[in-house]
């Protein structure tokens, strides 16, 4: 459950929902895949979900989203009538090269080399995707995203109702969070994400699931 409000801006974060590329499974990076019926069902309960435990009912001084259709779609389903949608072109998910909209399965079997070397740590920022995009160079284009987010949306430390809404993706989620909280949270599908800026970042709640109902 997402707590009532104390002091703070809150900046939420939700993982779009299920695609019709199979994102539960598959690696979909820049692949633009859009939502399935599950994947909006998903949406539509976290869109609840935070709009019954937020005052001002889920109504967001400031809605983004990367730009790639799941997430973009996801953010208007989870907003609703809130403030325009605001797209992050930096917020897009890392480019998997050659093992996009491949299962690890299928990577393992096309790629063994390459799977091997992945899998040692995935999460490397010497990592670079055969064909594809760096950690480090995912990871850098994730903050300068944040910078202009922030600069679009000024969190307030004080009482004032001036939260803002993120719809992405996993990569880019758990970049964010780990360069403003120093936490890891796992994002599941449509999961959520809950900072507070009190004059600094904290986690408030992560890897809140509960509202999918086991979707």
């Amino acid at each position: 459950m997402i707590k009532r409000r104390s002091r703070g801006s809150r900046l939420v974060l939700v993982r779009h929902g299920e695609t019709e590329g199979e994102s539960s499974i598959r690696y979909h990076g820049r692949t633009d895949v859009a939502l399935s019926e599950l994947g909006r069902a998903q949406m539509r309960l976290a869109g609840r979900a935070i709009g019954a435990h937020r005052v001002g009912g889920g109504n967001f001084a400031r809605i983004f989203s990367s730009p790639l259709v799941r997430a973009s779609e996801g953010a208007r389903i989870v907003a609703g009538d809130s403030a325009p949608l605001i797209t992050i072109d930096e917020f897009a998910e890392v480019h998997f090269g050659l093992f996009e909209g491949l299962t690890a399965d299928e990577i393992r079997e096309r790629y063994p080399d390459e799977f091997a070397r992945w899998n040692d740590d995935r999460l490397a920022r010497s990592y670079t995707y055969p064909a594809g995009e760096s950690r480090a160079g995912f990871a850098n284009r994730v903050e300068r995203g944040l910078e202009r987010m922030l600069a679009l949306w000024t969190p307030r430390g004080d009482s004032a109702v001036d939260d803002a809404l993120l719809i992405a993706h996993r990569g880019v989620i758990r970049a964010i969070v780990q360069k403003l909280t120093s936490q890891e949270p796992v994002v599941e599908l449509g999961s959520i994400q809950v900072l507070r800026f009190d004059g600094g970042w904290h986690a408030e709640r992560l890897d809140l699931i509960d509202h999918l109902g086991g979707s």
